[in-house]
């Protein structure tokens, strides 16, 4: 019989790498909050845990008059806080340490300067413990509370002290146990001064204590009545305390619980903030020439989006506001406490959850938005005027190549069809005498620019190719993938206007049989010229008075008439033939071009439109691969 195991979760190393590896895919993409959010964790976890382990520091936070520090000295078993009427009485932390040794570093890194070891210091109860005695967080200063929303940041373990008066303060619920939701297994609630109040009004209390708890998302969070003045209570909380200290996993639940927060809020991130205000940006631009698909500002929200551009990219949106007055900026923009108190406020536009792309009906739709694209493209290129001119021009060098020697001079003096579009290599020759070789495109083509309806039509199916690949998306990777199909949008015109020249250049190639029906033309024409010759000759003889030489004849027609008649004939026919054989090959060829065109600008279409899409959308996937594993509990 095989034994099951229990499957191991993701590392904490593999958790923090795959949490920064998402921050790093966001940076752009998502709000510059939710970003160093995540990098600050990252960070704060590397130096964490490698000042020490074998400590866990317990932070007792509460407000005014809620007996913090004398609870913090019933701890450590000696009058180490000030305990008195005025308030603030506790105005920076103070730590008390028991077995110590080692925790320097980390007490450098909390930047706690005044320490002191506990009384029973010595005892194995609470050994690496670390208690820290904060200021209020509802204090009438700002550097006190911005001192406790550091600390709150940091410790491994969060006490909370209430009173029986102030348990329900909404400072406390909503600034600090509400966006702390995902940390309550790093969290203990110690309702204090329990001796104030009757034994029944002591339930009651713990009742809607809990029951405000559950209402903050903090179900399971060990609440416990005690009196720091009587000791009722103490040891239970020296129990739960010793208890926390001896797994040695506070830290790194901490860790775990910062992790957890700023993925979640990496996945529901909105767009950078210039994003949100609409703030124009320009799009990334090609290397020359005017855009046939050069992209306006559109109206409403999209246009917004299109008007993002490069500032959204490079993550420099313009920083949120400070919270609201009370609320304190401490532990950076990247702290848990910071993150949760932005999404409690609805600061942070959502991004609309972690939905999930079909991947079925999205190809579908990818696919007619690609041949949309390329359609207009297309017509926007003018490939129809190309493809009659390939035709026609194919037409006219077969006149020039096969034609009746006699005539087919004139045709030379007709344009050539593809020559006039600056198209397939028949650009004329520099002038300058050391420039462009003969038979090079020069600049651009002179087929006709696109007219407004086209550029409008291209606009709309870049646009649409964004809409559909955007589609099931998160509301800033949404933005992020409409921005990308835009993004190379104004090289559009350069890229397919070289590749109608180039690609056109196969509607220039001249067939075999030109160069072996041009040899029987001129056979042909020799041999009228003989006949003419012949029958010149004849006729100075006769003139002269010369006796004539026997002429040989075809049947009753001497041979030089034949040749002479017979060879304007066979040339003239030889003509015809090649004429009809020409615009069929006309026709061909210009299908052929039509397909090659298609192609060619279909692939520049991938390359500007499709494929940065391809590329924010593989952006995104490997970013949600690495939210998953960030998330998975160990």
């Amino acid at each position: 019989m095989k034994l099951l195991r229990r499957k191991e979760g993701p590392s904490l190393d593999s958790r923090l790498a795959a949490l920064l590896e998402a921050a790093t895919l966001g940076e752009g993409r998502l709000s510059e909050r939710a970003v160093s959010g995540a990098r600050a964790v990252a960070e704060r976890a590397g130096v964490r845990r490698e000042l020490s382990i074998d400590h866990t520091v317990a932070a007792l936070a509460g407000a005014t008059g809620s007996g913090k520090s004398s609870l913090y000295n019933a701890l450590a078993g000696e009058s180490l806080a000030d305990v008195g009427v005025t308030r603030p009485t506790t105005s920076t932390a103070q730590a008390a340490l028991w077995d110590g040794g080692g925790a320097g570093p980390l007490l450098d890194w909390l930047d706690i300067p005044r320490r002191h070891a506990a009384a029973d210091a010595a005892g194995p109860g609470l050994s690496g413990l670390v208690l820290l005695d904060l200021p209020d967080h509802d204090s009438i200063r700002l550097s006190h509370r911005l001192e406790v929303d550091r600390l709150v940041e940091q410790v491994d373990l969060l006490v909370w002290v209430v009173d029986p008066q102030k348990y329900a303060d909404a400072a406390l619920h909503e600034r600090y146990l509400r966006p702390l939701a995902a940390h309550r297994d790093v969290m203990v609630v110690v309702l204090n001064q329990v001796d104030r109040l009757p034994a029944d009004a002591v339930d009651r209390c713990l009742r809607d204590l809990r029951r405000l708890l559950d209402d903050d998302g903090l179900p399971g969070v060990p609440v416990l009545a005690v009196s720091a003045r009587t000791g009722r209570g103490m040891d239970e909380l020296r129990a739960l305390l010793g208890e926390r200290v001896s797994e040695r996993r506070s830290w790194s639940a901490r860790l775990a619980a910062d992790i957890s927060t700023a993925a979640g809020h990496l996945a529901t991130a909105g767009p950078p903030q210039a994003v949100e205000d609409g703030e124009p940006a320009a799009l990334s631009a090609g290397s020359g020439g005017t855009a046939v698909a050069a992209l306006p500002p559109a109206n409403g929200q999209d246009g917004q989006e299109a008007r993002s551009g490069q500032e959204s990219w490079s993550g420099q949106g313009r920083r949120s506001g400070q919270e609201a007055a009370g609320s304190s900026p401490a532990g950076g923009a990247g702290g848990a406490l910071a993150l949760g108190r932005a999404e409690a406020a609805g600061q942070e536009p959502s991004g609309e959850g972690e939905a999930q792309v079909g991947s079925g009906g999205v190809a579908k739709r990818m696919a007619g938005a690609e041949r949309a694209l390329t359609g207009t493209l297309c017509a926007a290129a003018g490939v129809p005027v190309v493809v009659e001119a390939v035709a026609k021009g194919h037409r006219h060098r077969a006149v020039v190549a096969t034609g009746w020697p006699v005539t087919r001079w004139i045709r030379k003096f007709r344009p050539d069809p593809l020559r006039r579009l600056r198209l397939g290599g028949m650009a004329p020759k520099s002038r300058s005498g050391g420039g462009q070789a003969a038979g090079e495109i020069v600049g651009r083509t002179s087929v006709p620019a696109a007219s407004a309806v086209q550029r409008a039509q291209v606009e709309t199916a870049v646009r649409d190719v964004g809409e559909v690949a955007a589609a099931g998306l998160p509301a800033a990777w949404a933005v992020a993938v409409r921005q990308a199909a835009r993004s190379r949008a104004r090289e559009l015109a350069d890229a397919v206007d070289r590749a109608v020249a180039t690609t056109s250049a196969v509607g220039t190639r001249r067939p075999r049989w030109w160069r072996a029906v041009n040899g029987l033309q001129w056979l042909v024409f020799a041999a009228m010229l003989a006949g003419a010759l012949w029958l010149g000759v004849l006729f100075g003889m006769d003139y002269l008075r010369l006796p004539q030489p026997p002429l040989p004849t075809v049947g009753v027609v001497p041979w030089p008439t034949v040749l002479l008649v017979g060879g304007a004939l066979a040339g003239v026919l030889v003509a015809l033939l090649s004429r009809l054989a020409a615009w069929a090959g006309g026709r061909r060829r210009a299908r052929r071009t039509g397909k090659a065109l298609r192609a060619s600008i279909g692939q520049v279409g991938r390359e500007l439109v499709l494929e940065p899409v391809d590329a924010e959308l593989d952006t995104y996937a490997r970013f949600t691969e690495a939210l998953d594993l960030a998330r998975t509990p160990a």
